[in-house]
């Protein structure tokens, strides 16, 4: 049979429309003391959408670069910008202005909404755009809040998108080389979120509020985009740094449903005094992604805070969308699946594949390929990097571990962090883990180093809980009843801390680049 060939989709705007239509008086956004309810909100997103197109001249398609710590006007920049069929480019706020200068150059920015904070940022990126608007009073473009107050009343209508248009380039986070502008459609991101309320959220309302945690530029923009499509609220601390009392203080003064966040912060949350001094009970979801969580801290957490974990893996690429692993799979008394990152996302599949792009058997070890929806449209102009991350259909991950009888999947590493040591395969995941069972260390990172003899060697990078010592002995006796002997690592050092992302996140590139240096710095020393 012949049907009508369309692919038009709703605009994602259309999200603040309905809410402010269905709960016009309920509170859409709060940032320290002030709020806005959705009427107020969604005037405000009509206002600098009219002014895009009618002062600005913005195209659909265009993209327009956002440099912002959280705020009201970056949570309004996405909606407006969607709204007209542009492209939303926000950045890593804590980048330098030759980080922006890339983004700007990579993807092809007509203009810029940058905050007042951030003058030589806007000064690098000004001769590619043809404007930039300030938030916040400055000499380097027009002030927000005065272009939406000129504009206040306008309506504009939702351009009509297809299910492949554009609506945010989500750059990766550059770990290796520069970051790569991951394009998200409109098609893409409305399953996205109807998978993520489906997955993450289930039952979520306009009853529901969440606290931002992380920096809207990535995962915190897509669960704030949850909350958009139910009418929920969303709550912006007033800091732009990681405060984990007033967190904890703002969950309890909204009666908080939600909270998105890594491992890294959620362990820093649940460590702190506040989590014992105001209410969280309201909490219902407490979801973290970005990396899995050693199985010390997810304990930690569920005793803290009960039956309320959610684990997702995903990458920005896949926006989420790859396994979960809901309240129910989480115990702090059992862990009948140690280590796993949970089962395949609703509408998605994911296969362990071999090098060849053939499914291998259940247990053994390859790569996580995924296909579904919520996959990404590819990298924007960036034909070679497309080639390698897609094989026969399938994105590859470069993600590495197994599938067992049940369906449920288990990270061992990554395929960049793997080393080779006397001829032998080693994911330093699994390291450390073990290394993260004892009592006195409470974070790890394992790096492959070059070494003469056995072409690369193991070296742990670890940090002692508050008020404790232990030795590299110790160490080593703590792990040798537990991991084969080639995989022990030959050297252990002890940190005060492990450098993060902005995000929060332990990265090997960050630690590595910490190890090498010190290791320099020790070598002159001894001439």
């Amino acid at each position: 049979m012949n049907y009508p060939a369309s692919t038009n989709v709703m605009n994602l705007a259309h999200f603040a429309d309905q809410a402010a239509r269905r709960h016009s008086q309920r509170d859409a956004l709060v940032w320290g003391e002030e709020r806005w309810n959705w009427s107020e909100l969604n005037a405000r997103v009509n206002a600098m959408a009219h002014a895009l197109i009618q002062d600005y001249d913005v195209q659909k398609g265009d993209r327009i670069l956002v440099q912002s710590s959280n705020c009201n006007q970056m949570f309004e920049s996405m909606l407006a910008i969607f709204r007209i069929g542009a492209v939303w480019v926000p950045a890593n706020f804590r980048g330098m202005p030759d980080d922006l200068d890339w983004l700007a150059e990579s993807s092809g920015a007509v203009g810029m909404i940058c905050h007042a904070d951030f003058r030589q940022h806007a000064a690098k990126c000004a001769p590619r755009l043809k404007f930039t608007i300030s938030i916040g009073a400055s000499e380097f473009g027009a002030d927000y809040d005065d272009v939406v107050a000129a504009n206040m009343g306008q309506t504009v209508p939702l351009a009509e998108v297809d299910r492949d248009d554009p609506c945010w380039f989500f750059y990766t986070s550059g770990t290796t080389g520069k970051p790569k502008a991951s394009v998200l459609t409109h098609g893409q991101m409305a399953f996205v979120v109807t998978n993520h309320l489906c997955d993450l959220m289930p039952a979520t309302t306009e009853a529901d509020s969440t606290v931002i945690v992380a920096p809207l530029s990535h995962g915190a923009g897509v669960h704030a985009l949850l909350m958009i499509a139910r009418g929920g609220a969303c709550i912006l601390p007033a800091g732009d740094r990681f405060d984990a009392e007033d967190i904890w203080r703002l969950v309890e003064a909204h009666k908080s449903t939600s909270l998105f966040t890594v491992p890294t912060i959620l362990k820093m949350l649940t460590e702190h005094p506040g989590v014992d001094q105001f209410d969280h009970s309201s909490l219902r979801y407490v979801i973290y992604a970005g990396a899995p969580m050693y199985r010390a801290d997810q304990i930690y957490a569920l005793e803290k805070l009960g039956p309320v974990l959610v684990q997702y893996f995903g990458l920005g690429e896949v926006t989420g969308n790859i396994t979960v692993l809901p309240p129910s799979q989480h115990s702090a008394s059992e862990d009948p699946r140690p280590g796993t990152c949970g089962f395949a996302r609703t509408g998605i599949q994911v296969q362990i594949q071999d090098n060849n792009g053939c499914e291998v058997a259940i247990g053994e070890t390859g790569e996580f390929c995924v296909i579904g929806p919520a996959v990404f449209a590819g990298y924007w102009d960036n034909p070679s990097a497309n080639e390698k991350a897609f094989r026969n259909g399938w994105f590859r991950t470069g993600d590495v571990g197994h599938m067992d009888a049940e369906g449920f999947f288990y990270i061992t590493g990554r395929e960049s962090d793997m080393y080779i040591s006397g001829g032998s395969n080693i994911y330093p995941r699994e390291i450390e883990e073990k290394i993260l069972a004892h009592a006195d260390i409470t974070e790890a990172a394992v790096l492959g180093m070059p070494d003469a003899k056995w072409g690369e060697i193991g070296v742990a990078i670890c940090v002692a809980r508050e008020g404790t010592t232990p030795t590299e002995l110790e160490l080593h006796d703590f792990l040798k009843p537990n991991i084969a002997s080639y995989k022990m690592p030959k050297e252990i050092h002890f940190w005060d801390s492990l450098p993060k992302s902005a995000y929060g996140k332990i990265t090997k590139k960050l630690v590595r680049e910490a190890f090498l240096s010190a290791r320099s710095t020790q070598a002159e020393g001894t001439k």
